[in-house]
C-alpha cells in the first residue's frame, strides 16, 4: 500500500505547501468586503459559517464523479493514482480556487460572466449556452444514478424514484440557499467523509492487497488497451477526483456565502483536496477488493459495468449493515445534492444572462418551470450515451477556465507559467478525445493524439504571444509619455 498512502500524503501536503503559492498569487484579501456582505440577500447571498461551507461545497462537486469514476479508472490500474494526485494538485484545485476566488471578486458572477469579462463576448454567449446544457446533463445523470442505487436496495421503481427526486430539485432550487442546503448537506457532506474515512480504515486494517505504482505497473491494464488508450480516456473518465469544469459552476453558489476571502482556501482548494483523497481511497478499494486490477474488470464485465454495484457490493461487505448503510446513504446524497444545485446553478445562469432578479419566488418559478421541463425529456435518452457526452463537455468547460485563470494572471500581471501548463495539457486532451471517440468522429488514434497536441501548443502559443503583444504595447506607451 506504500504508493497509496504516498498518494495520500502527497495531497495533503500539497494542501498547504502549494495552496499557500496559489492563495500568495491571487492574493486573497482578508479586508476586502465579499458579495455575501455587501449583496446579502435572504435567498442566494446569504453569509455562512466556514465549516458549514466547506461540507456544503464538498458535496456539491463530490457527487458521482470521484465514487463511480475512481471505479472505472481503477480498470486502468495503479497508473490512476498518478492522474488523481498530480491532476488534482496542479489542475483541479488551481481550477477550483480560481474559479471561486474570481466568482467573489466579480460580485458572486456565474462562470459565464465571469469567462466573458477575460475572453470577449463571443465566448461568454458561447459559455451561456454551453453551461446551461452540462449542468442539464449534470442534473439528469444525478437524478439516474442514485436512482438506479436506490432501485436496488428498495425495490422501488425508478420512474417513481426518478419522478420523488425531481421534486425534491424544484424545491431545492428555488428556496432560500440557507433554508435547506445550509441545513442538511453538512449532515450529508460529513456522511460522505465518514464513509470514505470508514473503507480507509478497512484498507487498513483487514487483509487487502493495493496494486503498487512500479516500472512494471505503470501500463495500461484495461483487457483491451488499444479500445481504451490512457490518453485521453483517463482524463475523462476521471474529472472529479482530479479536474471537473461542473466545480466552477458550483463555486460561485458557495462564493455568495463566504464572508472572508481568506477562507477561499479553505473551501474551494481544500475541497478539491479532500475529493482527490476519496477519488484514490475509491480506486484503491475498487483494485483491492476484487483481487485486482482484472479481476475488477471481469466482474464488472459480469455485472454489466454497473458501478452502483460495485459501491453497494463493497460497502455492505466491508463495513458491515451499518457502514454499509451510511457508505451508500452518503453516495445516494452526494449525487442528488449536486443534482439539485445543478439545477439551482441553470436557473442563476440564467437569470445573471438576462438580468432577472430572483428575490420573488415567482420570478424564480418563471426560470425553473422550463428549466425541469427539459430535465425531464433528457431522462428519456439513454444513460450511457448522456454520460460519455457529459464527460468530454464537463472536461471542455475546466479547459476553458483554465485559460480564463490565465488571461486573468496576465491581465493582472502575475505569474500564470502554472496555470498554462495543465491548461494546454487538457486542450490537448480535449480535443484528442472528441477526435477519436466513437461518440465523435472516430478517427485514427496517432493522427487524433497530433492534431490534439499541436492543437494546445497553438492555444499556448497565442495566449503567450498575446501576453508579448500586450506588455510589449504597455512598455512603448510609457516611454512615449516619460518623452
Amino acid at each position: 500500500m506504500i504508493s497509496f498512502l504516498l498518494s495520500i500524503i502527497t495531497l495533503i501536503v500539497a494542501y498547504f505547501v502549494y495552496g499557500k503559492y496559489v492563495e500568495k498569487q491571487f492574493g486573497a484579501d482578508p479586508s476586502l468586503e465579499t458579495p455575501a456582505i455587501t449583496k446579502q440577500d435572504g435567498v442566494d447571498y446569504v453569509p455562512m459559517k466556514l465549516g458549514k461551507i466547506f461540507l456544503i461545497q464538498f458535496l456539491n462537486i463530490a457527487g458521482l464523479g470521484p465514487i463511480f469514476g475512481a471505479i472505472a479508472g481503477a480498470l486502468w490500474g495503479p497508473v490512476v493514482f498518478l492522474w488523481i494526485v498530480f491532476g488534482c494538485i496542479f489542475a483541479g484545485a488551481v481550477h477550483d480556487y480560481f474559479s471561486g476566488m474570481l466568482a467573489i471578486r466579480h460580485g458572486g458572477a456565474s462562470i459565464p460572466e465571469i469567462v466573458g469579462k477575460y475572453l470577449g463576448n463571443g465566448v461568454k454567449q458561447f459559455m451561456r449556452v454551453f453551461s446551461v446544457i452540462l449542468l442539464l446533463l449534470v442534473g439528469v445523470v444525478f437524478v439516474k444514478g442514485p436512482a438506479t442505487i436506490l432501485n436496488g436496495l428498495t425495490g422501488v421503481d425508478v420512474t417513481i424514484l426518478i419522478t420523488v427526486i425531481f421534486l425534491y430539485y424544484l424545491l431545492a432550487t428555488m428556496i432560500p440557499i440557507d433554508k435547506l442546503i445550509g441545513k442538511i448537506y453538512p449532515l450529508f457532506g460529513l456522511s460522505l467523509l465518514v464513509m470514505a474515512v470508514g473503507l480507509f480504515g478497512a484498507l487498513m486494517i483487514e487483509d487487502y492487497t493495493i496494486p503498487e505504482l512500479s516500472v512494471a505497473n505503470l501500463q495500461n491494464m484495461q483487457a483491451d488497451p488499444d479500445k481504451y488508450p490512457i490518453f485521453p480516456l483517463l482524463f475523462i473518465t476521471i474529472a472529479c477526483g482530479a479536474i471537473s469544469g461542473f466545480h466552477s459552476t458550483q463555486s460561485p453558489l458557495m462564493a455568495r456565502c463566504i464572508s472572508n476571502e481568506k477562507d477561499g482556501k479553505v473551501i474551494f482548494f481544500g475541497t478539491m483536496i479532500t475529493e482527490g483523497i476519496v477519488a484514490l481511497i475509491w480506486a484503491a478499494v475498487a483494485m483491492a477488493f476484487f483481487g485486482g486490477v482484472r479481476e475488477l474488470g471481469d466482474t464488472m464485465a459480469i455485472e454489466g459495468h454497473n458501478a452502483a454495484w460495485v459501491v453497494n457490493t463493497i460497502s455492505s461487505t466491508m463495513l458491515g449493515k451499518i457502514g454499509g448503510f451510511m457508505a451508500v446513504l452518503g453516495v445516494v446524497a452526494a449525487p442528488i445534492t449536486s443534482g439539485d444545485t445543478a439545477f439551482r446553478s441553470v436557473r442563476l445562469t440564467i437569470a445573471d444572462s438576462f438580468k432577472f432578479n430572483q428575490d420573488k419566488l415567482v420570478k424564480r418559478l418563471m426560470v425553473t418551470i422550463p428549466i425541469f421541463i427539459a430535465g425531464v425529456a433528457l431522462t428519456q435518452v439513454n444513460f450511457g450515451v448522456i454520460w460519455r457526452y457529459f464527460g468530454w463537455s464537463n472536461q471542455v468547460l475546466a479547459t476553458i477556465v483554465l485559460w480564463t485563470i490565465v488571461k486573468y494572471l496576465m491581465d493582472q500581471k502575475k505569474i500564470y507559467w502554472y496555470v498554462i501548463a495543465p491548461a494546454f495539457f487538457m486542450t490537448s486532451v480535449v480535443v484528442t478525445y472528441i477526435l477519436v471517440a466513437p461518440e465523435g468522429f472516430s478517427l485514427d488514434y496517432t493522427f487524433s493524439v497530433t492534431i490534439g497536441v499541436i492543437t494546445g501548443l497553438l492555444v499556448t502559443a497565442g495566449f503567450v504571444y498575446f501576453d508579448y503583444q500586450n506588455k510589449k504595447k504597455n512598455k512603448e506607451q510609457k516611454v512615449s509619455i516619460m518623452a
